[in-house]
């Protein structure tokens, strides 16, 4: 099993149910989303959080897998890595799970972008030195 070494905690609200009861199918992606924000934070490559074109990344994919139900009053921990570094993009799993027991996984890919140029860029070396120093392995 992938180690991952951050998480966040999302408290599940009333607005994130359906009509049955249960956490709505696209609020995952609102979850992994969340803890994905977090997490770049974390790792240090946003660091200008008033500057949305600072960030840098732009979503290309994104997939979940749903493996059990989640209720109100239920807190989900998303766990995030980034699982592959490429020239231009790169790869984000996702565990979801709650009280250890796994409810969703995930997977996003990230592609470096330049805003102001709007096209994709090489990830920078910064970048890359940045996420293999948190994720502590080879990417």
């Amino acid at each position: 099993m992938p180690t991952f070494r951050f998480s966040l905690p999302i408290p599940v609200r009333y607005s994130d149910l359906d009509a049955q009861g249960h956490v709505n199918h696209a609020k995952y992606f609102s979850f992994m989303e969340e803890a994905r924000f977090k997490y770049i934070v974390a790792v240090g490559l946003w660091t200008d959080t008033i500057d949305f074109n600072a960030v840098g990344q732009i979503l290309a994919e994104a997939t979940c897998s749903y493996k059990r139900p989640v209720l109100i009053g239920q807190t989900v921990d998303v766990a995030v890595r980034t699982a592959r570094l490429g020239h231009k993009s790169l790869d984000m799993e996702y565990r979801l799970t709650m009280e250890a027991v796994e409810v969703a996984l995930g997977r996003t890919v990230q592609v470096a972008y330049d805003y102001a140029a709007h096209r994709s860029i090489p990830i920078p070396q910064a970048w890359r030195e940045k996420i293999r120093a948190f994720e502590g392995g080879d990417l």
